[in-house]
């Protein structure tokens, strides 16, 4: 793995960790993250973040395996151009259920 792709996917994690500090020291609670408009927007950048990531490794590397890439580039894209559409359901399906997930197969791609 070259070194660019190994600063993208750092960058990745990087992001995902700065999400997981806004929420730290208390629980995760849907509640919370839409009254605070501040997290909305941290999340949504670090998400963009992510996707541009992702978007660059497969550009470099087009065979470059990441479960869920295109989802992961196309939700950066809606961030990015189709900031109306974006909900406060899906940032928050993402920060619960998807980040975990990519936290934990990225650290393995690391480890490589």
């Amino acid at each position: 793995m070259d070194n660019e792709i190994k600063t993208w996917l750092f960058d990745i994690l990087q992001s995902i960790s700065e999400i997981e500090s806004y929420f730290e020291g208390r629980p995760k609670m849907f509640e919370d993250y839409i009254s605070d408009i501040r997290t909305k927007r941290a999340v949504e950048r670090d998400i963009e973040i992510i996707g541009e990531a992702v978007n660059r490794i497969l550009k470099s590397d087009k065979d470059f395996n990441i479960e869920n890439a295109r989802k992961i580039v196309g939700t950066r894209n809606r961030i990015a151009h189709g900031y109306d559409k974006i909900t406060d359901d899906l940032m928050w399906s993402i920060v619960i259920n998807h980040l975990p997930k990519l936290k934990a197969e990225i650290e393995i791609l690391m480890a490589e």
